[in-house]
């Protein structure tokens, strides 16, 4: 079998996983983009600001603001000021998704399932762990 670099595995497998979870998401109207990841992020953190999201999430700050957008026009989020900066605003769940979180954990949870489906736990653990640990952040320039 002809080894194929990290990188480029890693990115098809991410695009896959994109493909379906856009797939699974969207009849409840959360979007690709990385939606379901700031959604459970505020679910999780609720009162959290929009640039605590970009840098938890690690995306950038005009992927953050069109997600944001769209969970609030979708009914899952709301935005309220944030009393000790009125530049800032805070994100709180609304109804709608904490309802929705049991829905979202499930079809995260399958995913992840599918994903690991052809590995015993051991290697999922092993893979798991080697993924961390490249996910270490390089130094600042």
């Amino acid at each position: 079998m002809k080894k194929e670099p990290l990188a480029k595995l890693i990115s098809y497998i991410h695009r896959q996983n994109q493909k379906t979870l856009v797939k699974q998401l969207s009849p409840y109207g959360v979007g690709s983009g990385g939606q379901h990841s700031f959604l459970k992020s505020i679910l999780h953190y609720p009162g959290i600001t929009q640039d605590q999201l970009t840098q938890q999430l690690k995306f950038d700050k005009a992927t953050t603001a069109r997600s944001i957008k769209q969970l609030e026009q979708s009914g899952y989020i709301e935005r309220k000021p944030d009393p000790n900066d009125r530049r800032s605003q805070l994100l709180y769940p609304t109804s709608k998704a904490q309802e929705f979180l049991p829905i979202l954990q499930s079809i995260l949870d399958d995913n992840n399932k599918r994903l690991a489906q052809n590995l015993n736990q051991e290697e999922e653990d092993l893979l798991i762990s080697l993924l961390q640990k490249i996910n270490i952040e390089p130094p600042e320039e």
